[in-house]
């Protein structure tokens, strides 16, 4: 290495120190602010709550507005999301209840939402991560309710019915499914594990690739790949969090159908989000038999000019032949607008559940 280069480099290096160095001390400074914030909270009795989804997601928003690059909105977001959750914990580890065992896309979505430094809590079913929260012994429930491929999940959409927990904000997250196995290559695999839905994403690549193979469905990824670690012939269908954490190579990657595979996921809690400007309400109604209900639920909203994102019609499972709709609509409960159709919607509704508004997924 010539003079002329090492002096370059010591120089942008050194530069590089000095930045490294005004970062520590400015995310201690954020550190001490936060702490602040709390100690504020406290002293004016409201402090049963130190996370603030819309005050959260604002933040995140405003830093992706003003990122000039080089680094991309999701690097950044990313590292913001973390700096929140580090400072958080000062005050108290959140503690957030998922689908587990570790290394589950639920673990991923958990992760994502409230950083590393959250106290994650696995659990061995949905009912399980409802039971976890309800009963207080975690603080968030992060659960997944629909699927870009395979469509809604029917557990989740049947427990918030009756949970008291309110949607807080919700997580997408990009699913990539590999298969994972200790063996060489894929014609020594006989026996695939995974969960029915990520079976069902992988369908066409398994009849094309592993047509002779056992399917197995198991109750997580996870569950799929401890088992396939320690089988003989064995893999599972699961992704990079559950590579890592078992151990297993990837014989394929990317193998789900869809290019575009998608998985969203909700955060349930206790109190109510008040609006971030970007925001999402999600509630369950259900007709009153007769021609034309459906359509008579709807007016309200349309006169309001209220846009909604989604309708999905589910069994009622009181009632043989009749369903309850899940709806999401543009926007925040207290906004007027949405607060006059909702109003006009519980007088008409025969069952009527606003289920949470939240803000929009930051990234």
């Amino acid at each position: 290495m010539n003079e002329e280069l090492q002096r370059s480099l010591a120089a942008v290096r050194g530069e590089i120190d000095a930045i490294d160095d005004q970062l520590l001390d400015l995310l201690n400074r954020r550190a001490r602010c936060a702490q602040r914030v709390g100690e504020i909270k406290a002293e004016h009795g409201e402090a049963g709550f130190i996370y603030r989804p819309e005050r959260e997601a604002q933040v995140l928003r405003r830093i992706q507005d003003g990122n000039p690059g080089p680094l991309s909105s999701d690097s950044v977001t990313w590292f913001f999301r973390e700096v929140m959750s580090a400072c958080l914990s000062l005050e108290k580890p959140l503690g957030v209840a998922f689908l587990g065992p570790l290394g589950t896309f639920s673990e991923s979505a958990a992760v994502k939402h409230f950083g590393h430094a959250a106290q994650l809590s696995p659990q061995v079913s949905i009912d399980d991560v409802f039971r976890e929260v309800e009963s207080r012994h975690a603080d968030y429930a992060v659960v997944p309710i629909e699927n870009s491929t395979e469509g809604a999940i029917g557990r989740t959409m049947d427990l918030l019915m009756a949970t008291p927990l309110q949607i807080c904000g919700e997580v997408v997250l990009r699913i990539h499914q590999h298969l994972l196995s200790r063996e060489p290559s894929l014609d020594k695999i006989t026996k695939v594990y995974s969960h029915a839905q990520s079976l069902a994403q992988c369908h066409e690549w398994l009849n094309r690739m592993l047509p002779q193979a056992q399917r197995i469905s198991m109750g997580s990824n996870a569950q799929a790949a401890q088992q396939a670690s320690a089988e003989p012939g064995a893999a599972a269908i699961a992704g990079d969090a559950a590579a890592d954490r078992y151990g297993l190579p990837k014989l394929a990657s990317n193998i789900e159908d869809e290019p575009n595979n998608t998985t969203r996921f909700v955060v349930l809690g206790h109190q109510p989000t008040g609006p971030s400007g970007r925001d999402k309400t999600s509630l369950i109604m259900s007709a009153p038999n007769r021609t034309g209900s459906l359509c008579d639920l709807l007016i309200p909203f349309s006169e309001a000019g209220v846009s909604m994102s989604r309708l999905e019609s589910r069994p009622a499972r009181h009632t043989l032949w009749e369903y309850v709709f899940y709806v999401d609509v543009e926007g925040h409960r207290d906004e007027p607008k949405i607060a006059a159709a909702l109003e006009q919607l519980a007088q008409r509704a025969a069952y009527f559940k606003v289920l949470g508004s939240y803000p929009l997924a930051a990234y």
